[in-house]
């Protein structure tokens, strides 16, 4: 057989044969969290992992038991929920038994029967602790501090404290404690921070809907005396800066109020409630202004020490007021917390002048800084943050502070304000209710001080998700994009996804969409994104109408909402339902999609639609709107269609199949020249989006291909593209056959081009191709990050298979690239690790796979490679080869490890 490039490939295959093998049963996580605490979903997911030391296991069928911990004076167990045997390979598995109860422990365990029809041992119990299964079972009252100076209470700028004591009479068996709060908290009991999150709780839609966090705080108890306080910032609850989104003006803002129980399980089994009330004593303290957007101010000479602790004289506090929920839905917040995630030491200290220091992290983070610091009595220090510094090294602002709104010098942008107390110790400051984004710090004191590197450290915070991915490649500069984008999508990932850690902290919808994969290749992040979708739900406008940023104060339901931004609504569920195998999220939101594409479908009845913001921050040249927004009108229809599909929905599915049919075929017949397979003017985003996004009619991909193939060249084998075409060029490439063309793309190193940041120093991603200062407005953006999922799709060839979807079975299409020796992906996906990986040594290449156990691959070889050895490998029973009509391999692997030796003998 003729082939271009002949190769031989040797297969070794790693076996671990055991009289005794079998599986074992690891990471149990239920609703994608480890032994979640407040649980209100009626029907949990329950997911897990399998090892097996034979290769080519797998689960035929699974058996859960479900068991509640009786607390009656003893720990008894009581099964309330047995599956039986259910014939099912995939994960998750769904709660299916009695009503669970309010405040309980749940135990769990799986077995599973696999491929020889074997059941494993059981697993290790698991569990989860239910919270409110009904409003109805809140005992407290909302309560606030409720005024202030100015007679309107939202204005007032102090932050208000509030505690309460209580005794414990009896030996306690367990304590836990729900608090649902509008604004921001520290909750503290006997003096002591209760947990490790941080703003708690996250930003929603508060008319619509408000998160209470669970705790539990047993070994926080003490017999005799206890007090438990309450620290309420505003967040964006009560927003006290002025910036172009009017969250000054939302329609919710208010002063911080909060509901608190606190159960107490005796050892008798006797239960007492602590709630809030009108019992509870508030009053201000050394926190007297906090903004989510600029800062925090703290005059430690108010020091109210020992607040929350018994026994404090708080005679001279005022007693607390009732007031109306915020909204009639409170949900448990069941998704991986905002934490110090990191802790940073300068790099750089330097003295400016006798009043001013200045501190330089080494990298660009979203955080916060902790100041340890002497001084006399009524020094005031201003901590300013920024990322940029002026051409004398001092910090400017100018490229993040556009959009602030201030109307005078009480609330500066990025900046903490803290006035000692004149002590003897080391004073200590760190921010509660306030992040920024920065690498730099200025510390400016009224008086003289001398300052070191030990008195300022940095803290990186963001919502704590997972690792679950990794690229390590031969090439420095790809490692340092792939480390900068993580490091943007991390800094921007703060309860819900944000396009910058300190201009906007905005949600802004397109950003968000366009980096999903990046998201979800890296992190398990599913939790973060089904609370931001339940936001979507939440803004959603009865027509359908979605805002541009969410959540929103109202505003971005006039500008930049159209279908190229607000397609998170489907593309995000999609993708979950891709990675995860889980289609809760389609199936709960599905009427909020139909809305909005019956909407678009109303007002646009031809099928083009002009909807949408475009191709954003381009290099230089521009796609039509109407093209690009028609594009991703085609995309959330065909979406819909497919999940009208898997939901059994089947007119929904002839319709909107229909009109995904419809709209591709006016983008075809506006933009699309049959002829010569160009689409509008032919610019590197009209072609790749037509391609990446199955516009195309088949018989003409390869024409379009050659068109964006010689653009590119044309383009000096440079981007020119904004951010919707940053999502497509490189996969339409390589997905085109044209890899090698799309990594010479990826690897450049001068403008305009994701090395070019790199090589200017860039530790995060930015907002411009341009690293000019002037031109550059912020320099920690995730908007053109999708290069860091394609490594892991164009060089490692990783892709879930929509057939079967959350990676029970997987693509692998990698491409061994000239000018890279050495390449390895590995994801963490939900049924174990998947390892894709090569090696360069001369002529020759390494190729080696793992396949998870419960899952299997499809490994296509392109048509210049030759497989050798055709009959020995045949022969092996966990490998089928089937030779494809246009001369293409496709080997299907069971689990195992799988190592391929390629030597390539000519071009």
């Amino acid at each position: 057989m003729y082939k271009k490039t002949q190769l031989i490939i040797y297969l070794i295959i790693f076996y671990a044969f055991n009289i005794n093998a079998g599986i074992s049963i690891y990471d149990l996580k239920c609703e994608y969290m480890d032994n979640p605490i407040g649980l209100d979903e009626k029907t949990p997911r329950f997911s897990w992992k399998l090892k097996s030391d034979e290769d080519g296991k797998y689960q035929k069928a699974y058996q859960i038991k479900v068991e509640l911990i009786v607390l009656n004076g003893n720990s008894n167990r009581e099964i309330v929920w047995n599956s039986g045997t259910i014939n099912s390979s995939t994960i998750p598995a769904i709660y299916s038994g009695p009503e669970l109860n309010s405040f309980s422990r749940y135990h769990w365990r799986v077995r599973v029967l696999d491929n020889r029809d074997q059941w494993s041992e059981w697993s290790e119990n698991s569990c989860f602790v239910t919270g409110m299964m009904s409003k109805n079972d809140w005992k407290g009252s909302w309560i606030s501090d409720g005024e202030g100076l100015s007679g309107n209470s939202k204005d007032e700028k102090r932050a208000p404290y509030f505690r309460k004591e209580f005794k414990v009479e009896k030996p306690i068996r367990s304590a836990r404690v729900y608090i649902a709060e509008a604004g921001l908290y520290e909750l503290s009991i006997n003096g002591k921070r209760v947990g490790d999150h941080i703003l708690d709780p996250m930003f929603t839609r508060f008319d619509h809907r408000n998160l209470y966090v669970s705790y539990d705080i047993s070994n926080l108890i003490q017999a005799g005396d206890n007090a438990v306080g309450v620290l309420l910032g505003n967040g964006w609850y009560n927003h006290q800066s002025i910036a172009v989104w009017y969250f000054d003006r939302a329609p919710w803002r208010d002063r911080p109020a909060f509901c608190l129980d606190l159960l107490i399980t005796y050892v008798d089994g006797s239960v007492e409630t602590i709630v809030t009330g009108e019992d509870w004593k508030t009053s201000f303290g050394p926190l007297v202004f906090n903004s989510i957007y600029t800062g925090e101010h703290y005059d430690a000479r108010l020091d109210n020490k020992g607040w929350s602790t018994p026994g404090y004289n708080d005679s001279d506090w005022k007693r607390t007021i009732i007031r109306s929920s915020p909204s009639k839905k409170i949900k448990a917040q069941i998704l991986h917390p905002i934490r110090y995630t990191d802790e940073l030491r300068p790099v750089e200290v330097k003295k400016i002048d006798d009043y001013t220091w200045f501190y330089n992290f080494g990298r660009n983070i979203s955080g916060t800084t902790r100041l340890k610091v002497k001084g006399s009595e009524g020094t005031i220090l201003h901590l300013k943050h920024g990322e940029v510094l002026t051409e004398f090294g001092r910090i400017d602002m100018s490229n993040i502070d556009g959009h602030y709104r201030s109307v005078d010098d009480t609330d500066p942008f990025q900046t903490d304000i803290y006035i000692l107390k004149g002590s003897d110790d080391f004073e200590e400051f760190t921010p509660k209710f306030n992040y920024k984004g920065f690498q730099y710090v200025e510390v400016t004191s009224s008086t003289p001080l001398e300052l070191s590197s030990d008195n300022l450290i940095a803290y990186f915070i963001h919502s704590d998700v997972p690792t679950i991915g990794n690229i390590r490649t031969s090439s420095d500069i790809v490692n340092k994009m792939w480390n900068a984008s993580n490091n943007s999508y991390l800094t921007n990932l703060l309860g819900y996804p944000t396009d910058c850690p300190h201009r906007e902290k905005n949600g802004w919808t397109g950003d968000a969409h366009i980096a999903i994969e990046v998201g979800l290749y890296n992190f398990d992040a599913i939790t973060i994104y089904e609370k931001w979708i339940a936001d979507h739900w939440d803004e959603q406008q009865p027509n359908g109408v979605l805002p541009a940023i969410i959540p929103s104060s109202g505003w971005g339901y006039h500008w930049a909402n159209g279908l190229d931004w607000t397609s998170s609504l489907t593309i995000i569920p999609w993708n979950l339902h891709l990675f995860y195998g889980d289609i809760r999220l389609l199936k709960r939101g599905y009427d909020n999609i139909k809305r909005y594409i019956d909407h678009v479908n109303k007002k646009h009845p031809t099928g083009l639609t002009d909807w949408g913001l475009g191709d954003w921050v381009p290099v230089k040249s521009r796609t039509p709107v109407e093209f690009s927004s028609s594009i991703y009108y085609y995309v959330d229809t065909n979406i819909l269609s497919k999940t009208a599909k898997l939901l059994g929905e089947t007119d929904d599915y002839k319709k909107y199949s229909a009109l995904a049919s419809k709209i591709k075929c006016a983008i075809n017949s506006k933009y699309l020249n049959y002829d010569t397979g160009v689409y509008g003017s032919g610019l590197q985003t009209e072609q790749s989006m037509a391609l990446f996004w199955d516009i195309v009619p088949s018989d003409l991909k390869e024409k379009v291909t050659n068109i964006l193939v010689k653009r590119v060249i044309s383009d000096n084998k440079h981007i020119d593209v904004g951010l919707l075409g940053s999502k497509t060029i490189l996969n339409a490439l390589s997905e085109n056959g044209y890899p090698q063309l799309a990594w010479e793309v990826a690897s450049q190193e001068n403008y305009p081009s994701w090395g070019w940041w790199i090589k200017n120093g860039a530790t995060t991603f930015y907002e411009n191709w341009s690293v000019e200062k002037e031109k550059t407005n912020s320099m920690n953006h995730i908007m053109f990050g999708e290069i860091n999922a394609w490594f892991y799709k164009g060089l490692g060839g990783i892709f879930p298979d929509e057939e079967n979807p959350g990676f029970k079975s997987f693509i692998l299409k990698p491409n061994f690239v000239e000018g890279l020796n050495q390449f390895e992906a590995t994801h963490d996906s939900p049924y174990g690790q998947i390892v894709s990986g090569w090696k360069r040594k001369g002529r020759n290449i390494t190729y080696n796979v793992s396949v998870p156990s419960n899952s299997k691959a499809i490994l296509y070889l392109n048509d210049i490679y030759t497989v050798l050895n055709f009959k020995s490998l045949v022969n092996n029973p966990l490998i089928k080869i089937e030779e494809t009509s246009d001369n293409k391999y496709q080997i299907e692997l069971q689990s195992g490890i799988y190592l391929f030796e390629i030597k390539k003998d000519k071009i």
